[in-house]
């Protein structure tokens, strides 16, 4: 899976504590297996314009947003592969396209504003996406432990666990370790259900007897309403009049 380039799909969030998740892990065991990744950290670096006009726009809820992320599964050095991915939501549905490269030629294209070194169509999309917001710079770095499953009946559903969701803005690399503010609760685990269809009748019972409903949270949106909101009401807070 995390070699494929293109996704559409519906990705669809819950919020639960460690009982509810050890719960959908056992009624998972029948229909489900740990993909060949297993257990990861996956390492992010969002990209936004100058006045964070793209979390903005996201936490708004509209119709259509799009963002752009370079993301790694492990600590990267300078020649492992990384992806760089651009993911668009209309009306639920969830596209993304994606390219690798190494981490050293990632770096060198964002740095020289270079065009996107491979000649393809995603390729292309990706310089237009930088074109278009103009001053887009890396802004939030995100990092979480992940668990991936597919469905053994071959239907392509997919069910991700998250947990341990750090955001920071500083250090924004891939190389470095996992620190930052915590988005969850520390007994808290963030589910994704991922589906080009229906919630097959199984996940459906399961997420009805331990009273899930699904949410809206965005990892992203989460770290910049922390990160640099907070920040500004702090900053605001000092202002006096003498």
């Amino acid at each position: 899976m995390a070699d494929q380039a293109v996704f559409e799909r519906y990705e669809i969030k819950y919020r639960m504590t460690r009982r509810q998740w050890r719960a959908v892990l056992a009624a998972m065991l029948p229909h489900m297996k740990l993909d060949d990744y297993g257990h990861t950290t996956i390492r992010n670096i969002y990209f936004d314009t100058d006045t964070y006009r793209l979390v903005r726009r996201s936490i708004e809820k509209p119709v259509y947003k799009e963002k752009l992320r370079i993301r790694s599964y492990k600590q990267a050095a300078a020649q492992d592969k990384v992806f760089i991915e651009l993911k668009k939501k209309y009306h639920d549905v969830v596209y993304k396209r994606r390219e690798s490269l190494s981490q050293l030629e990632t770096l060198e294209w964002i740095v020289r504003g270079t065009p996107f070194p491979k000649a393809t169509q995603i390729g292309n999309e990706i310089d237009y996406f930088f074109d278009y917001y103009s001053t887009l710079k890396p802004k939030v770095f995100l990092s979480y432990e992940r668990e991936a499953f597919y469905a053994l009946d071959g239907s392509g559903f997919r069910v991700t666990f998250d947990e341990q969701i750090l955001a920071r803005q500083e250090e924004l690399s891939l190389s470095r370790e996992v620190w930052g503010e915590p988005l969850l609760d520390e007994e808290e685990v963030l589910m994704e259900l991922k589906t080009s269809g229906g919630i097959p009748l199984w996940m459906s019972r399961v997420l009805t007897e331990q009273k899930l409903y699904k949410t809206s949270f965005s990892k992203y949106g989460a770290a910049y309403e922390k990160l640099v909101c907070r920040k500004k009401d702090a900053a605001a807070a000092n202002i006096f009049i003498a």
